[in-house]
């Protein structure tokens, strides 16, 4: 998270905690009040029930006394359970200025069930006359019952009339502090979104003005902002931009002079550049004059000579068209006879080359003049120094996904630091006379051709005679980054 987001996020935290705290507050006076309103409208309701249950139980009773039936006396007795209950949650309502009053109302409810129960008594007696009086101060009570309960609510209003007037008290009190708590919230809020947004605006304007004395051409000015966000980032960002600039002004004032300089000896230049083509040998006059060579030397009867002629132009003129660009096997191996002719024309019987060559795989593609300096080198470092020459053995070999190209001779090989720095990469002293491509420069060529390490190997070292060179080509490339000529093979 940004540091202009914290700060966005900081306004947001400050208003929805400021917003909080006055929900809760209001919330909670709202909520003491409203269990005020509920506790005292319960009183009343809990003295209003024992009236109505004191009235239902006169009824029952009257029901019963004129039709007694197992049902009405079921529903008596229902009516005095619920008068018991009525009498419980009335006890809870004694308090000190109501203390003689409620003691009167609980007895009236005794005297009222005491009543209910000597009614029912001379009932079953078959007293008439007793059970008729008995309701009828069953009545009387029931009766005395609802005044009294007048009586307590009226008293408790006088009890409350303080707690009402205190209510409004504190609600006048309350608005007055909201409207004050609101002005000072939007004071504080004022402040605070004036500072945030001057933090924001001032790197803003700062920013703009640099902005503008750069387009006016002024890059000696330093770009320096104070803060502690992005903007700061941004400020030495635009200042190292500022720097930037000015110095690619001035090398370009540099470059500027420079090229004047140089275009004052343009004229010189060209002309040096022209005497020094002159100077150099066209490669096409020299095949022609190779070519012509050969002819003169087939008609004067030299026929080896004739054919050697006919190898180096053919061969020089592969050397140069050839390295830029993808060959097929084929190609190589035809070059590579050439070569060794060659060779054999100058070590006669010294050199001996032997083949076996799987001829259904010499589609494969590789980088041109690649076998030719491995060859070479087996020729310079195997046959060369000894008396009595040496052989090299050249074999192809088909696989499933590769094609096995094998260069081995009976030399004295190549030792094992040797070996591990040319499978590295490194420069060493392997190099052919010829061409002037050494193992290093195939290796390098071959591997960024495939796109893969794994395409050469060489068997050699103390451990045994000769050397062996194992080429391991793909049949199918699984790389393109060999692009060098857009008209390779």
């Amino acid at each position: 998270m940004t540091r202009i987001q914290k700060k966005i996020w900081t306004l947001a935290a400050v208003v929805l905690s400021i917003m909080a705290a006055i929900w809760l507050g209001l919330t909670y006076y709202n909520q003491k009040t409203q269990d005020q309103y509920n506790d005292i409208l319960q009183r009343y309701l809990r003295m209003n029930e024992a009236t109505l249950a004191s009235q239902r139980l006169v009824a029952s009773l009257n029901d019963y006394l004129l039709s007694p039936s197992p049902q009405r006396r079921r529903e008596l007795q229902t009516s005095k359970e619920a008068m018991g209950e009525a009498k419980s949650r009335v006890l809870g309502l004694r308090n000190v200025d109501n203390d003689f009053e409620l003691s009167n109302y609980v007895h009236l409810i005794d005297s009222l069930v005491e009543a209910s129960d000597r009614s029912l008594l001379f009932r079953e007696e078959n007293d008439a006359e007793g059970a008729g009086k008995a309701f009828s101060e069953a009545s009387r009570v029931s009766m005395y019952i609802s005044e009294m309960t007048l009586t307590l609510i009226d008293k408790e209003l006088e009890t409350y009339d303080r707690f009402y007037r205190s209510i409004i008290e504190r609600s006048e009190a309350l608005n007055r502090l909201g409207f004050w708590l609101l002005l000072l919230i939007m004071f504080a809020l004022g402040v605070f979104v004036y500072w945030f947004s001057l933090s924001i605006t001032r790197p803003v304007l700062t920013l703009i003005g640099a902005a503008q004395e750069l387009s006016r051409g002024r890059f000696d000015l330093k770009i320096e902002v104070s803060s502690n966000d992005e903007m700061s980032f941004l400020a030495r960002m635009f200042d190292r931009m500022r720097v930037n600039i000015n110095n690619l002004i001035v090398e370009i004032q540099e470059k500027a002079q420079l090229e004047k300089e140089l275009q004052q000896n343009k004229l010189l230049l060209q002309e040096s550049q022209l005497r020094s083509l002159q100077s150099q040998i066209n490669p096409h006059f020299l095949f022609n004059t190779l070519d012509t060579m050969s002819k003169k030397a087939y008609l004067e009867g030299a026929e080896e000579t004739s054919d050697l002629l006919v190898n180096v132009a053919n061969l020089l003129r592969y050397n140069l068209k050839r390295l830029d660009r993808s060959v097929t096997l084929y190609d190589e191996i035809k070059v590579l006879r050439q070569y060794v002719e060659i060779q054999q024309a100058r070590f006669s019987e010294r050199l001996r080359f032997e083949t076996d060559i799987d001829e259904s795989c010499l589609y494969v593609q590789l980088p041109g003049l690649t076998l030719q300096p491995i060859v070479e080198n087996a020729v310079i470092h195997a046959v060369e120094p000894r008396e009595e020459g040496g052989v090299i053995r050249f074999r192809v070999v088909d696989g499933p996904e590769r094609v096995t190209v094998e260069i081995e001779d009976d030399g004295p090989g190549i030792a094992e630091p040797t070996v591990r720095g040319i499978l590295e990469g490194e420069d060493v002293e392997t190099r052919s006379h010829s061409t002037g491509l050494g193992f290093s420069n195939v290796l390098k060529r071959l591997r960024l051709f495939y796109g893969i390490d794994d395409v050469l190997d060489i068997e050699s070292g103390a451990a045994r005679t000769g050397t062996k060179v194992v080429l391991k080509l793909p049949k199918v490339r699984g790389s393109e980054a060999y692009v060098q000529n857009p008209d390779r093979g």
